[in-house]
């Protein structure tokens, strides 16, 4: 039975109904887009204006010169079955055919083939939809970095009124992403939609966040790497912006906070390998850029500064290494300067003032050896180095200044003074180079009071602030010159033994020589030459090495005199160690180093003079009378001590004169002795008791 409308009042167009009479026999797909060339121009307008995309450029959906790239022709260079995306119209037309249309027209048999036939193209709309959605997904995929970049030229172009530079969002045609949405909701899938999207981008988000094994090697790895992740994140924010609700702000933050933990954890990594400071300082300045970008699209960036504030570590321990390197090339030799051109150049770099110095004419020295203006000039650009790396990072001037502080007197307290502990241990330095060091620290410690300045200067925060930090500079440079000061007296000592070693006495023999000693000329000659070059020194430095110098010899002379291996001492080798010590008593008395009052220095050799003079004078009854009092002459000679020697001198007396006992003179020194030995040995027992 017919209906009584006509198939032609049923229909809105002939092109439709021709279609269909195709479809029904078995018309191919290339003749599909009859239907979706059709509809009418009211049903175009309807077309909600939230799904219209933002720009028309791009390789597929980018910029490419000046031409765009059809997404109809991207790949064969064909039309598609479903020609230039007009799918929503067609989506209208086929529902004003199925629920209006075709129940009018009836029965008719290509009625049913229309209505057959529906199904099939919704679902060919829906597909080629997705095809189109899926090339976008690739084609941002791969372009991520080219939008990232812009992105991040836009933040640093903003502040600086620069050129303007195109946005990241019209650089993407986003019609797809709407086109695909709008399908999928009138066909009552778009949780499905949804679901696919955000599984699909979640996937593309690990892929970006994976940074390349060699990412470390050079600054452009880092830029690629984080072009990536902002041009990703740009993409979502305007998708989160654009549409209704195909991403939410729950599930942006979701892979925020992945993208935050897979960064950090990848800078960490990639960070530590770096041992160029200017590269950190280039990436610290990236990362800074990254930051301020994503912030400016809304999304949180504290963790990525509180990186940096752990990077600076890292930075600083790179900066404090090459600290080795200024000890290393110094010759420690005071500086000389032949003209007044190079004496204004040194007096430029370090801040030195010495008016007697001035008055004298070139060629003359600095005090000082090269390492004193390269280390307070190193000092200027580790402050320097570290205030380049806290720009930018929102800090304040008192935190800024609290910071270089803290950060110098890390170089002060630990590199510099391991570094000059290191080159005072080394084997290869002497005596000169030990007295250069003092010299040295002693001027950089008077030089502290202008880096404090220089310090407050650049930071804009006075010295005197409350809860200021203080330097440590003052304190590292004495305890590197009280350390100078014990290996001057160490070495110096030791040089003693050296020579003490070279001591060849006879013990046995009948008479001493006149002349002093030669291993004691040529240490007596040594002593005069080292304390020659102490002039620069603090006085009390030079008197305290001069004092210790002569107090070890005046004990080593003595325990030679006292080795067990010496088992007897003749009053003719006694004679001889007397006239050395004589030589040791005279270069004291010339006063090798200045400061010292009267014969001061003599009583390092005290001890020593008395014992020799009981011995030589052979007085022992006023040393027996007069011992333990206050006035006795010979106070400072030990009992034990004295015992010891004239043990030595008896066993010598015996074995030289067992031929001679008969003779009165001997017999009567021998007995002598014997009673000198028994009243020390009693005098002994008596104070022990």
């Amino acid at each position: 039975m017919l209906c009584n409308t006509s198939v032609s009042q049923c229909f809105p167009s002939d092109r439709i109904l021709d279609f269909f009479f195709c479809c029904g026999a078995q018309a191919t797909s290339r003749r599909w887009p009859k239907l979706l060339r059709g509809g009418d121009q009211a049903t175009l307008r309807r077309v909600p204006s939230g799904f219209q995309a933002t720009s028309r450029r791009g390789p597929s959906y980018f910029a490419a010169g000046s031409k765009r790239v059809s997404p109809e022709r991207a790949s064969t260079g064909s039309v598609n079955p479903v020609c230039v995306c007009r799918y929503y119209p067609a989506l209208r037309t086929l529902e004003q055919l199925e629920q209006t249309c075709l129940p009018r027209a009836g029965q008719y048999r290509f009625c049913s083939i229309m209505s057959d036939n529906i199904p099939r193209l919704r679902t060919l709309i829906r597909d080629t939809a997705m095809s189109q959605l899926k090339d976008f997904l690739e084609s941002i995929r791969k372009h991520s970095d080219k939008i990232g970049e812009t992105a991040m030229k836009q933040q640093t172009a903003r502040p600086h009124n620069a050129i303007q530079v195109p946005g990241a969002q019209e650089l993407v045609d986003f019609s797809p992403v709407y086109r695909c949405l709008h399908i999928y909701t009138v066909l009552g899938s778009r949780e499905q939609f949804e679901n696919y999207y955000r599984n699909q981008r979640r996937k593309q988000a690990r892929l970006v966040l994976q940074p390349h094994s060699n990412m470390h090697e050079t600054l452009e790895g880092y830029r690629r790497y984080f072009n990536q992740i902002v041009g990703f994140f740009v993409v979502e924010d305007h998708i989160l912006h654009t549409t209704q609700g195909l991403v939410n702000r729950a599930y942006v933050e979701e892979l925020w906070e992945l993208a935050l933990s897979k960064t950090i954890a990848a800078l960490r990594t990639h960070s530590s390998y770096c041992t160029d400071p200017d590269l950190v300082l280039d990436l610290k300045n990236l990362i800074v850029l990254l930051a301020d970008t994503l912030q400016g699209y809304g999304f949180p960036v504290s963790q990525l500064f509180d990186m940096m504030f752990e990077m600076r570590e890292q930075y600083g321990e790179i900066l404090l290494k090459k600290w080795n390197l200024v000890l290393d090339q110094d010759n420690f030799s005071p500086i000389p300067v032949a003209t007044e051109e190079e004496y204004r150049q040194f007096t430029s770099q370090f801040p030195f003032q010495d008016p007697e110095l001035d008055k004298l004419p070139f060629p003359k020295k600095l005090p000082f050896s090269e390492f004193v203006p390269q280390v307070y000039s190193q000092l200027k650009e580790f402050v320097y180095a570290c205030l380049k790396y806290y720009e930018d990072l929102h800090l304040s001037s008192t935190e800024i200044d609290d910071v270089i502080r803290k950060s110098t007197n890390l170089l002060l307290t630990r590199t510099l003074s391991n570094c000059l502990q290191y080159a005072m241990k080394k084997k290869n330095v002497g005596l000169a180079e030990l007295v250069q060091v003092i010299i040295n620290t002693t001027q950089l410690e008077a030089s502290c009071v202008y880096l404090e300045e220089f310090i407050s200067n650049i930071t804009n925060v006075p010295p005197d602030t409350a809860n200021a930090t203080k330097l440590y500079g003052t304190s590292t440079f004495k305890d590197a010159r009280h350390a100078a000061e014990e290996e001057i007296y160490t070495n110096l000592n030791a040089k003693i033994d050296q020579f003490l070693q070279l001591a060849d006495y006879d013990w046995t023999a009948a008479q001493g020589g006149g002349d002093p000693s030669d291993y004691l000329s040529d240490l007596i000659a040594f002593l005069c030459s080292t304390f020659s070059v102490f002039t620069h020194l603090p006085g009390k430095v030079a008197q305290t090495a001069c004092m210790s110098a002569c107090k070890h010899l005046s004990t080593s002379l003595l325990q030679l005199l006292l080795e067990t291996d010496v088992r007897q001492v003749s009053m003719g080798a006694l004679q001889q160690f007397n006239t050395d010590v004589k030589e040791c008593e005279r270069f004291a008395r010339a006063g090798p180093v200045p400061g010292f009052q009267g014969d001061t220095l003599l009583l390092a050799f005290s001890d020593l003079r008395q014992l020799l003079d009981l011995f030589t004078q052979w007085d022992w009854s006023s040393y027996l009378a007069d011992y333990g009092r206050p006035t006795c002459k010979y106070l400072r000679v030990n009992p034990h001590t004295a015992l010891t020697l004239l043990e030595k001198m008896k066993d010598t007396s015996r074995k030289n004169n067992m031929f001679a006992q008969f003779r009165k003179n001997e017999r009567d020194k021998q007995k002598l002795i014997d009673t000198v030995v028994k009243q020390l040995r009693n005098l002994i027992s008596a104070h022990q008791t």
